[in-house]
């Protein structure tokens, strides 16, 4: 091989893997954003029209009533009732008010299941016409209150440390079926991590034994 055919086949080798770089340079860039883009992030909005069927939508065999009188369609409670039900490992909760029983059987549910349930709600809310706090107590479920005459007003849950679901909804059948109201629901990383340091602050903050 000649002196400058060398040269020339050397200055390709040379000119390939650079553009070999700058291609695996712009595929990491595009993965990165892609990956970045794979964060679920949804919105749901109330009142809904029916209340949804909350067997049909969480248990294996569905809902087994016949003529059942709620509703076996999706709609935004169906889609809180799912995303409860699948929780694994935790669920922390911090809600003005409970006084939704379907929504307090889905707690009660993961606590018996293993999964480590807590709940932050208004201390002037736990007796409240309706109120499920010492329903859940009764099941071995921490419950934890402000004890102050502000209110604890956040509405927002946690689950597994991956999933927040975060809005202006209440746990009560008004909130269902007769108030605007909405939810946001989503897996990004930052969010999820504010809002459960958030949570911890509150428990501590409101532990019994500290007072």
């Amino acid at each position: 091989m000649k002196v400058h055919d060398a040269l020339r086949f050397a200055g390709y080798t040379i000119a390939l893997g650079a553009f070999t770089e700058i291609i695996y340079t712009i595929y990491k860039k595009i993965a990165k954003k892609s990956n970045a883009k794979k964060d679920m992030t949804e919105v749901i909005f109330f009142p809904d029209s029916k209340v949804a069927c909350v067997d049909y939508f969480t248990k294996v065999n569905g809902c087994v009533t016949r003529e059942c009188r709620f509703s076996h369609k999706e709609n935004s409670l169906s889609k809180l009732f799912m995303k409860l039900s699948r929780s694994i490992k935790s669920m922390d909760v911090c809600v003005f008010v409970m006084t939704c029983t379907d929504l307090t059987d889905l707690l009660i549910q993961a606590h018996r299941r293993g999964v480590c349930v807590r709940v932050i709600t208004d201390c002037e809310q736990v007796d409240a016409t309706g109120s499920q706090v010492w329903r859940l107590r009764s099941e071995g479920i921490a419950v934890r209150t402000d004890g102050s005459s502000f209110f604890m007003h956040h509405k927002f849950v946690v689950i597994d440390e991956k999933t927040l679901i975060n809005g202006s909804f209440n746990w009560t059948r008004q909130a269902i079926t007769g108030n605007q109201e909405n939810l946001l629901i989503s897996d990004n990383p930052m969010l999820v991590k504010e809002y459960h340091k958030q949570f911890e602050h509150l428990w501590t903050l409101y532990d019994p034994r500290s007072t």
